[in-house]
């Protein structure tokens, strides 16, 4: 007999789970922000080499065939197609799918929610994160501190004219168990030292925090631009609340060659490292070349702040079930 069937969060925590989403969807209203759902299941799938899809297959009644379908991991394209067709500001609150991940922090099935704000410049859009978050949440207010400042802070380089070498010394003097033959990239190198070094000062600041003006190279789905000191940058930001990640987001690429360029790229760095690739989501270029209008837009982790806005001890808290009871 099974004994472990109930959730780990308990029913007043659900009910205050189920308040916020009714507050998050009056906040969207007055705002006029549109609610849409877009499919879950997919022919294409995210190439960026730090996601894994699941998989599954749609075998048509009466045939053999299998046809590969991924699971969601962002309903980020779907969205931007609707932009496309003339939708205005969208927003959806979205069940999401990212294979391999589980801890405090992370489980394979989990809440996104996404808006994009086509009236928007990235810099209104942090001003609306700011008011929702204070609002709904009753967090305080967020401050905003560039990535470049953060390293040349805390860790004494500039991350725009420094060596690879000197960040990867860095990062092995300053992370212990670190093997000494580990191989990562200038970003990945970067990436260590965001969270082993700069994430634990960030929740000791004791208020929330945007993260802007990434280094290009990690630009993702955002366009990039040039900094104050004339350095190309990713026009995007990060949302820290107690030195947890909640939020990315981005002044979004338009150009469908443009990213169609750096899915290649992330397929090329798949195969590089041994992983499969993933099809290109042909439908949102095309929808790109018809005219994707300017727009800033942004994904927030809902079990994440939920958990912290509860002041619970991980996301499995603040679920119904868990991925390992579900």
């Amino acid at each position: 007999m099974v004994e472990n069937w109930q959730p780990l969060a308990n029913i007043v925590t659900l009910k205050q789970r189920a308040q916020y989403l009714a507050d998050i969807r009056c906040f969207f209203a007055k705002r006029e922000v549109l609610e849409v759902e877009t499919p879950i299941l997919s022919p294409a799938a995210p190439t960026a080499p730090y996601l894994n899809s699941f998989t599954t297959d749609y075998i048509p009644i009466g045939s053999q065939s299998k046809q590969t379908h991924y699971l969601q991991t962002s309903p980020e394209f779907a969205m931007k197609r609707l932009l496309a067709a003339g939708s205005g500001s969208i927003y959806q609150i979205a069940r999401v799918f990212r294979n391999g991940e589980q801890g405090k922090l992370h489980s394979p099935e989990f809440t996104m929610l996404e808006w994009y704000r086509p009236e928007l410049t990235l810099n209104q859009l942090m001003d609306e994160v700011n008011v929702l978050i204070q609002q709904v949440f009753n967090f305080k207010s967020i401050s905003r501190l560039s990535y470049r400042g953060l390293f040349e802070f805390y860790l004494k380089f500039n991350v725009f004219d420094c060596a690879d070498d000197q960040i990867k010394y860095c990062a092995q003097q300053r992370i212990k168990g670190l093997s000494d033959d580990l191989q990562l990239d200038r970003d990945g190198w970067l990436e260590l030292l965001m969270s082993h070094v700069i994430e634990p000062r960030l929740a000791a600041m004791n208020m929330p925090v945007f993260v802007y003006d990434f280094p290009a190279s990690q630009a993702q789905l955002a366009q990039i631009k040039q900094d104050q000191q004339g350095n190309d940058v990713a026009d995007r930001f990060e949302l820290y609340i107690e030195g947890v990640e909640i939020a990315n987001g981005y002044n979004e690429l338009l150009d469908a060659n443009e990213l169609r360029q750096r899915f290649e790229s992330d397929n090329q760095q798949r195969r590089d490292q041994q992983k499969p690739e993933m099809p290109i989501d042909n439908h949102l270029l095309a929808a790109m070349e018809s005219g994707l209008p300017a727009c800033s837009g942004v994904a927030l982790g809902w079990d994440r702040l939920i958990m912290l806005a509860l002041n619970k001890p991980d996301i499995k808290s603040v679920q119904s079930f868990s991925f390992e009871l579900a």
